[in-house]
């Protein structure tokens, strides 16, 4: 049988979270072993009762090779951290889901994303800026990640698909209980340039608690986190808080102190979060501004076995041409020739004083 229908299956267990079947994996072997393990495996594991009787109950109920078959029947994908194409920006975080339905297509590319979050109730100003954002990082290749929700999340994906680019929506339902209904034609387009993804079961309704924990998706997705307008209490700012947690950088943009509706911003700004003065500012401090031209130079340039070979000596800790050369074994003239063509490509980045690393 197919794996994912094990992982699919245990998605379906309430009180099985990403600790814990990592535990119960680590203990049995395999995802298999694990959905047939015995209860005293179960206990070995570090499962509470409540988690137990949950397991042994949807074992009784559920066939994990039927649920597979409904995912597939609804022309759904699902990827498991075990998988190849589970988006690389999550796969090391704590806590990060253990599989992922998708609806559309991620890409590689994907790991160039920023997200954009703000409030529900978006001024003219918090919209334009939204709308600026949004595709400014789609004209450069870089994948905007956001929450489907009204307001700063439908413009910002909406933007980048304006212009070009991909956007990816993380839902707090299943993938076909599309929230809220008003951006159901936003989200079909979303998935002919993207995707929607989430951690919930298909069916699953799309209930407040939900959405908290789905935030984190969104930050981990994301290279850094924007907060383009939002009020002192805020879904975004749990966005925030999840990607300061993760090491992502966290960017506010600054409003009016006479409106309520940037108090969450202005606060940010004021404990530490980096200001967006401009959409350009923001793309030249995460080094995406030339995203896009790096992109299609690798698709244009393939990599060649000399690229590999100096790719394999060149690591994230800055390394003087000279050592390049002596490791690659090759000469300085040629080195010197195919990191400048890499860098184009983006594949490595110049620090200065002759001195190279790894781009990521």
């Amino acid at each position: 049988m197919d794996e994912r229908a094990y992982w699919i299956a245990f998605n379906c267990v309430a009180g099985i979270g990403p600790a814990r079947l990592t535990a119960l994996m680590d203990l049995c072997g395999s995802i298999e072993s694990a959905w047939n393990a015995p209860v005293q495996h179960l206990e070995a594991a570090g499962l509470d009762r409540r988690a137990i009787d949950n397991l042994v109950a949807v074992r009784q109920e559920l066939d994990p090779q039927r649920e597979l078959e409904k995912v597939a029947r609804r022309g759904f994908d699902v990827r498991t951290q075990e998988d190849a194409g589970y988006p690389a920006n999550l796969l090391h975080l704590p806590n990060s889901p253990p599989l992922l339905y998708v609806r559309g297509h991620l890409e590689q590319q994907d790991r160039l994303a920023v997200a954009v979050v703000g409030t529900r109730r978006v001024s003219a100003y918090g919209r334009e800026v939204a709308r600026k954002i949004g595709s400014e990082l789609g004209l450069n290749g870089v994948t905007v990640v956001s929450g489907l929700a009204l307001g700063v999340d439908a413009i910002a994906h909406a933007a980048a698909l304006e212009s070009g680019g991909r956007t990816i929506a993380v839902l707090g339902s299943g993938v076909d209980q599309i929230y809220p209904a008003r951006n159901r034609k936003l989200a079909l387009q979303i998935i002919e340039n993207g995707a929607l993804i989430s951690e919930y079961p298909i069916g699953t309704k799309p209930e407040a608690r939900n959405f908290p924990p789905r935030n984190r998706i969104i930050s981990g997705m994301s290279l850094a986190v924007v907060v383009v307008e939002a009020a002192a209490r805020s879904g975004a700012l749990i966005t925030a808080s999840f990607a300061a947690d993760q090491g992502r950088d966290v960017y506010a943009v600054p409003g009016s102190i006479l409106s309520p509706g940037s108090d969450g911003c202005n606060r940010l700004i004021q404990d530490g979060a980096i200001p967006v003065t401009s959409p350009g500012d923001l793309l030249e401090r995460l080094q995406l501004d030339t995203a896009a031209a790096q992109q299609q130079a690798r698709d244009s340039i393939p990599a060649t076995p000399q690229e590999e070979l100096i790719l394999r000596h060149v690591t994230a800790e800055p390394q003087h041409m000279n050592e390049i050369v002596r490791a690659a074994t090759m000469d300085t003239s040629r080195v010197s020739g195919l990191l400048a063509t890499m860098e184009i490509k983006g594949l490595v980045r110049h620090v200065g004083l002759m001195q190279y690393v790894r781009a990521v």
